[in-house]
């Protein structure tokens, strides 16, 4: 049965609300297809702003995946802001997709992405002017599956009560392989109903389904054990990994904005996962191996995606894209082809011991050069060995000094503060090294104008890392540290004007760590926040600290667990965490290993990429059946010839 447009009744109520462009949708690149000519649709989420969630490389890429296959639908829906919500509440309108406004209650599949655990209260919003039962056990065979995938996904456990299922790991194959399952139940007549198409997609081995799975407490308050409570049901679900990144060159049809939007460029992937093993990283370690696409598959994305969107820029992207084994060839390819052009390319994330002048010069042959970004993570030698980002002072100021040599002005460093170990002198270290870097740029290019912009996150303990046993530094003790940080950088008169210094305060790190290492109790919180007015936690003008800690105290009162059993305690080796029964490949006794490597007492030990030594036996290879792929491949760019 066709289901008909929203937007003949929401066209009328667009004016009286902010950025109305917004929710008009028809980009270009944008597809809507039939409703009646397929068999399978997915409304996929990116649970943010439109100006936030559009550029988002995996919504694009799965959006453009399922749309190519004649059965399936794929359409996007967004976070609508609080005047479009209430404007909707009183209308009776319901959330809608963008492509063709239909209501994503029609839907077989509601998938969303979480790049971060702050979007959850956003979920509960859509679903509920969705007209989806908020708990998944309250829905019926007429509900979508709400699917949750993204990096967050790696412990879907505090929204287990919200959500059908989980997928971990890379889309690209999974989305279809879910595709296929749900055609075939609806050919048969959708036999068993719900529960069923759930069963079908858990005994696969690889799709996560909270319901089929009991989770049992000890009276302190630990997980006893997570069992199976469906016959046929694994123990332990896994990740996916793509392993021919060339096989998959999304986007090809990249989405353009018809509102501004955070990133205003086409982004190319140039490989996926990373083997420098940060001991924080959650993102290098989940995506494990490195697979590279080659220089030949990255120069045709390039000069596809430029024609497909008219975008003056080309960011090259991954954890550490000057890690590509190619580089260089990529950089002076693209280069030679686009000099004298209004095509500028980008490096967003750059190591400061992978970074090189010649490099640099490379991506800004067109006269663009800005500021340069590296991220020391670490204020001392002493503490980026805790966390075995291994790049020592010396690495650092040799790289700004010949950047500050060859023309630049600008350079920010990133760190962070609350490292497992960390003291006050770690952190007043990043304020030596900063004025150093003022120094070495002043003397290196004979100027006065030279800027060092110091950035500073807080830590937060991530599942599947060597760091998810660590207690988590209290927002009391990290503004007190950062406010020690910023009176050192003041002090000095010489350096204070030329060094920037931003900072976020230690209390919405406290409520990500609460979600990235919570347990199903914190569904509870998360409702009673959402209930409250909870909306766009990721956006520090709605963030609300004391919503939080008031829905922890009222939703935890008959549990023996509170906010800080979740954040500020230490764990023990023995004890079952939520995400245990999700497998990462990552080897649980490999990680624990690490983890007591850098609370070494004659200094943390660290360890190599794996890329150029020995395999260090983390697991995910031989578990996954996967592989490191790197080149370098020995082809170029021509036969590309320069626009």
């Amino acid at each position: 049965m066709t289901v008909e447009s929203l937007f003949p009744r929401l066209e009328a109520l667009l004016p009286s609300v902010q950025k109305p462009i917004q929710y008009v949708g028809g980009e270009l690149n944008s597809v809507s297809k039939e409703w009646d000519a397929v068999s399978v649709r997915w409304a996929l989420m990116y649970p943010d702003a439109y100006e936030v969630g559009l550029p988002n490389q995996g919504v694009q890429i799965l959006y453009e995946v399922l749309n190519e296959r004649d059965h399936i639908l794929a359409e996007r829906t967004y976070s609508v802001w609080p005047d479009m919500e209430q404007i909707m509440r009183d209308n009776a309108i319901p959330q809608f997709t963008l492509d063709s406004h239909r209501p994503v209650k029609a839907f077989d599949v509601f998938g969303l992405s979480f790049s971060t655990e702050l979007g959850y209260t956003n979920m509960l919003t859509a679903l509920d002017l969705a007209g989806i039962p908020l708990h998944a056990v309250d829905r019926t065979d007429e509900d979508p599956i709400v699917l949750a995938g993204g990096h967050a996904a790696f412990n879907p456990e505090p929204i287990a009560d919200f959500i059908d299922a989980a997928v971990l790991g890379d889309g690209e194959e999974i989305v279809l392989a879910i595709s296929e399952v749900i055609r075939e139940w609806k050919d048969e007549g959708r036999p068993g109903g719900r529960d069923e198409v759930l069963l079908r997609l858990a005994k696969s081995g690889g799709v996560y389904i909270p319901k089929f799975f009991t989770v049992e407490y000890l009276a302190d308050g630990r997980i006893q054990r997570v069992t199976p409570n469906r016959q046929g049901v694994p123990f332990r679900t896994a990740k996916h990994t793509v392993m021919d990144l060339d096989a998959w060159p999304y986007p090809k049809k990249p989405l353009v904005p018809l509102a501004e939007t955070v990133h205003e460029r086409f982004s190319v992937e140039i490989f996926r996962g990373c083997t420098r093993g940060c001991r924080f990283c959650q993102a290098g370690m989940i995506t494990r191996p490195v697979r590279e696409r080659s220089i030949t598959t990255i120069g045709d994305m390039v000069d596809n995606g430029l024609k497909q969107t008219g975008f003056e820029e080309v960011g090259l992207l991954s954890l550490s894209s000057a890690d590509h084994s190619e580089i260089a060839d990529v950089a002076k390819g693209l280069g030679d082809r686009y000099e004298g052009s209004n095509v500028s390319l980008s490096l967003p994330s750059t190591r400061v011991d992978a970074f090189n002048i010649t490099l640099a010069n490379e991506f800004s042959r067109n006269g663009r050069r800005s500021g340069l970004t590296f991220a020391p993570e670490g204020g001392s030698d002493r503490m980026r060995k805790v966390i075995n980002k291994m790049v020592t002072e010396e690495d650092l100021i040799r790289t700004v000094a010949a950047a500050y040599s060859h023309g630049w002005r600008q350079v920010k460093l990133y760190f962070m503060c609350g490292l497992p170990t960390e003291t006050d002198e770690d952190v007043l270290a990043i304020a030596d090294l900063a004025k150093k870097v003022i120094a070495t740029g002043r003397e290196a290019s004979g100027r006065r104008d030279i800027r060092c912009t110091v950035s500073i996150g807080g830590f937060v303990p991530k599942p599947h890392t060597p760091f998810q046993w660590a207690s988590q530094l209290g927002a009391e003790e990290t503004d007190a540290r950062l406010s020690k940080l910023a009176a050192a950088i003041r002090s000095d008169k010489n350096y204070a004007k030329a060094i920037g210094f931003r900072y976020h305060d230690g209390k919405p790190g406290i409520i990500e760590g609460l979600l990235s290492r919570g347990d199903r109790r914190v569904g509870r919180v998360i409702e009673a926040v959402w209930r409250d007015g909870g909306r766009f936690d990721g956006w520090s003008e709605h963030f609300s600290y004391d919503r939080w800690v008031s829905a922890c105290e009222q939703a935890l009162a008959d549990e023996p667990v509170d906010l800080a059993w979740y954040t500020t305690r230490e764990r023990e080796y023995a004890e079952v965490l939520p995400w245990d029964h999700l497998d990462s490949g990552l080897d649980r006794d490999w990680l624990w290993e690490d983890w007591q490597d850098s609370l070494e007492e004659d200094g943390a030990i660290e360890v190599e990429d794996c890329r150029w030594t020995p395999c260090f036996d983390c697991g995910v290879c031989p578990q996954m059946g996967t592989e490191i792929q790197i080149g370098p491949t020995g082809k170029k760019l021509l036969p590309l010839s320069v626009v």
